[in-house]
């Protein structure tokens, strides 16, 4: 039996039919196998200049040459903002809102009470679409609460692996051009779940002084212990390294703009991120058997999140690629967030066809998306080629909205091509372990020689003679419980 996609070009061969694209402005579209060098390596940056090497024309060079200038514009002015409020905290804070929100701040913190009265206000089918996404949230994060590891090495030499959570953590929840409750509840939850002690939240505030009714109702739902009207690289400084108002916590997690995302980089020597989420993305890996409409409405709810998204369909059909753009056409003719989907589209977007499902996969890995979504025959196993993905939708009725608010796994995923090495956020981001040893004297006799043979190597005699000590001591002595000196 021949796979969809083989039927769909054997088709389209044997018609000789010229299928028409070019409906949406786009970053990259047409045959992978045909795309400029520059192009791909485009697309693959996200639209941002690829370190090829290679003389392109002045228009190429000119926008290369923007690329690299407003990413310098960034590091430098999160690296300004990030010492301004090391140096003037809330002060500092307060003059940002200002700036960024147009909103002036008497007091950072918002009350509690604040917050319960949004629930209380938020409507009845919210209140419970809320209550079922926290819900699942929780039971799949303390799944993966790991258990603890016991091992004996040696006779006489016992490990155990732990893990404790946190003691207080920062949790990022974007806001500007739209609130996100789900976001709140995709950090504190999971937190909460594990058994960090304190969660502080920081989300920016709109018009009113106030982060969004959606976002104060989530943070009471979800369970923050604190909640700060702050946003952008201000508020991760603050939350790395305090403020007179803003406490410091051990890790920042929780998605953002480009400001958000290079400003919890450089606070990363001084506490740990969950990982660089920057804009939001999608690839879609499809084959001539999905539904061109399906994959219209992927790839414009990522095109719909900011200017900066990232939106790929790569396919073994030209026809579904076809029939693919111009369902997005006709989406955004009435879609409330065109503009944004416009710019992003033509800044980041990509149809292109492959030559064959394994030269699809390919693409897909050296992407490395945020999201995967995989409309082919056997999805589940296409799926598994895929390595490099934040997370991967499988099949035609899983659709990356349902992962962004209701099944429960987590939706702060790396971007940019960082699934490559990083992971999405996780019950592990909420805890640290470490290793309790134990070594019986017997053991410790045992080990003594090998121990001291390898600290003399290494010039460090005194590492030696620790363990020789442990040998000389007469048996009776070792083996009777330490006691401390009255």
């Amino acid at each position: 039996m021949r796979a969809g996609s083989e039927a769909v070009r054997e088709e389209e061969a044997a018609n000789g039919e010229a299928l028409e694209t070019g409906e949406v402005e786009l970053l990259a579209r047409g045959p992978l196998d045909a795309l400029e060098a520059r192009a791909l390596e485009r697309l693959l940056a996200r639209g941002g200049q690829a370190d090829s090497g290679r003389a392109g024309d002045e228009e190429e060079d000119a926008r290369a040459a923007a690329d690299r200038a407003a990413v310098a514009s960034t590091i430098a002015g999160v690296a300004t903002t990030i010492a301004d409020v090391r140096t003037r905290g809330d002060e500092a804070l307060r003059a940002l809102a200002a700036r960024h929100d147009g909103v002036t701040l008497d007091a950072l913190e918002v009350p509690r009470t604040t917050w319960d009265d949004a629930l209380a206000s938020i409507s009845t089918e919210v209140r419970g679409a809320l209550t079922r996404a926290a819900d699942n949230i929780r039971r799949f994060h303390q799944a993966q609460v790991p258990d603890e590891v016991r091992l004996e090495t040696e006779p006489g030499v016992r490990l155990t692996h732990v893990w404790r959570p946190l003691d207080r953590v920062g949790v990022y929840a974007p806001g500007g051009r739209a609130a996100y409750p789900s976001s709140v509840l995709m950090g504190v939850v999971p937190a909460k779940a594990v058994g960090v002690r304190e969660v502080v939240v920081c989300s920016p505030p709109a018009r009113s002084g106030l982060p969004p009714r959606e976002v104060l109702a989530a943070c009471a739902l979800g369970g923050a212990d604190r909640l700060f009207a702050l946003g952008g690289a201000g508020a991760v400084a603050a939350l790395a390294y305090g403020t007179e108002s803003v406490p410091a916590v051990d890790r920042v997690v929780g998605p953002g703009n480009r400001w958000v995302t290079e400003a919890k980089r450089q606070v990363a020597g001084q506490v740990p991120i969950d990982g660089p989420a920057g804009p939001s993305e999608v690839l879609v890996l499809a084959d001539g058997s999905a539904d061109a409409d399906l994959v219209a409405h992927e790839l414009l709810a990522q095109a719909e999140h900011d200017p900066d998204a990232a939106c790929v369909l790569v396919t073994t059909s030209q026809r579904l690629a076809a029939d693919a753009e111009a369902g997005l056409a006709r989406l955004l003719t009435d879609a409330p967030r065109k503009d944004v989907a416009r710019t992003a589209l033509a800044a980041r977007g990509g149809i292109l066809w492959a030559r064959d499902l394994d030269h699809a996969v390919d693409l897909a890995n050296r992407y490395a998306p945020e999201h995967l979504v995989v409309m082919t025959a056997d999805a589940l196993a296409v799926a598994r080629r895929v390595g490099t993905a934040g997370t991967a939708f499988v099949g035609s009725s899983a659709s990356v909205a349902f992962g962004d608010y209701l099944t429960g796994a987590n939706h702060v995923l790396p971007t940019g091509g960082r699934a490559r090495s990083w992971s999405g956020l996780s019950a592990h981001h909420f805890m640290r372990s470490y290793t309790l040893q134990e070594v019986d004297a017997p053991a410790g006799a045992a080990m003594a020689d090998d121990v001291a043979t390898l600290a003399r190597a290494e010039g460090l005699p005194a590492h030696a003679a620790a363990a020789l000590a442990r040998a000389a001591r007469p048996a009776d002595a070792a083996a009777a419980p330490a006691r401390s000196r009255p």
